[in-house]
């Protein structure tokens, strides 16, 4: 089981970047079933939900990055990805994706599986 997510950076405030997350391995042999999540760690701050996808394509977002963060995913290649525009210097964490099959959910509780994370550094 193994969620590889890539992407990161480092940006100027104002710019943009997208991260990707590949599915790998038997228990995502039939990954369109999952909901998949962004997540993210701000050094001295918990973790806190980003965006997330539905099976059904349906998307959440967090207040602070709606409008600014798109998710999207390709279950013919197993990838989820997170395009994020208008980045500010509060953006700056580890990006973490995650995947659960029991069913849709904004809570990291939920998630079954998660990646290790890559880091986003957004200077102002």
């Amino acid at each position: 089981v193994q969620l590889q997510a890539c992407g990161g950076g480092l940006v100027q405030a104002g710019g943009s970047l997208r991260l990707s997350c590949a599915a790998s391995g038997r228990t995502f042999t039939n990954y369109a079933l999952y909901t998949m999540g962004w997540f993210r760690q701000a050094p001295g701050k918990e973790r806190e939900f980003v965006a997330a996808i539905s099976r059904s394509y349906t998307t959440y977002y967090a207040d602070s990055v709606k409008g600014r963060f798109t998710i999207s995913r390709d279950d013919a290649v197993k990838m989820v990805y997170l395009r994020m525009n208008s980045l500010k210097s509060e953006d700056t964490a580890v990006y973490y994706c995650a995947a659960t099959s029991g069913g849709t959910s904004l809570s990291q509780d939920r998630y079954n599986y998660w990646g290790q994370g890559t880091q986003v550094t957004v200077s102002s």
